[in-house]
């Protein structure tokens, strides 16, 4: 089945959004059909958490012009609890710690209509021993990961939307979050899958642990190229964003003569 004819889970159209008056998404467009990753590239600063913020739905950022499509549905002016109900669930860079609530009261509020068994599934990743603690209190690096993670696990979404998953993470420690990407994704089974990701990452390190479908690079708030995602990361290990850069600037320049 090609690309264009599998069923879309997320489609961004001409997204320009803003934070506190300053410009941070100009033109973002993609699509990410049903059962696909895809990962998005970019250096720090280029507006690839914004991306998430706004597919999330977090009112610091405002959509000035374009749309947010989830399974067919306009979801761009809809609040972040609706997007969860709908199926969106998010992996945050750096979580707050939440004290006096247990991680395992979290899981099992997230996992309230899927079944699961909270104890049998943090076992499965070597985190049992966390369920009676706070929320990300103390945690390392990799142990926000894994607790993130474990929420999403328990959630269960449709989409989902990782911020730098391999950041602050040992190597160890990022064989087991790659498992739990995977698990989370439907990368091991043998049928049609049902979820789809979006990883974004700025060392592209993640791609050893979790294969992508498609790939984007952003700088400076737009998306200046789309491919092969192991080529792309290929290229940014050898060149840097260099070459990115060079072909944004290409781009903008053949618009400008175009119009």
């Amino acid at each position: 089945m090609s690309v264009s004819s599998k069923k879309e889970m997320l489609r961004v159209d001409d997204l320009w959004v803003e934070v506190e008056g300053k410009e941070v998404l100009k033109g973002v467009s993609l699509t990410i059909p049903v059962g696909e990753t895809h990962v998005l590239f970019g250096r720090n600063g280029s507006g690839k958490t914004s991306l998430l913020m706004t597919i999330m739905g977090f009112p610091a950022y405002r959509v000035r012009h374009g749309h947010i499509y989830f399974k067919g549905q306009d979801i761009t002016h809809l609040p972040p609890y609706e997007r969860a109900k709908l199926g969106i669930g998010i992996m945050f860079q750096r979580p707050p710690t939440i004290r006096g609530v247990k991680l395992r009261e979290m899981l099992q509020l997230c996992a309230r209509e899927n079944g699961y068994r909270i104890t049998e599934l943090a076992r499965e990743f070597g985190f049992e021993a966390f369920l009676d603690r706070d929320i990300n209190s103390g945690f390392s690096g990799g142990e926000l990961k894994k607790s993130e993670l474990l929420q999403l696990l328990a959630q269960e979404p449709d989409l989902v939307l990782l911020d730098e998953p391999e950041s602050g993470v040992d190597v160890e420690n990022l064989e087991i979050i790659g498992r739990m990407i995977r698990k989370l994704l439907q990368k091991e089974v043998h049928r049609p899958r049902r979820k789809s990701g979006l990883i974004i990452t700025h060392t592209g390190f993640i791609l050893n642990f979790v294969a992508a479908d498609r790939g984007y690079v952003m700088l400076d708030g737009k998306i200046s190229c789309e491919g092969n995602p192991q080529e792309i990361f290929e290229g940014i290990q050898k060149h840097g964003y260099q070459e990115c850069l060079k072909c944004l600037r290409r781009m903008e320049m053949e618009k400008t003569l175009n119009k």
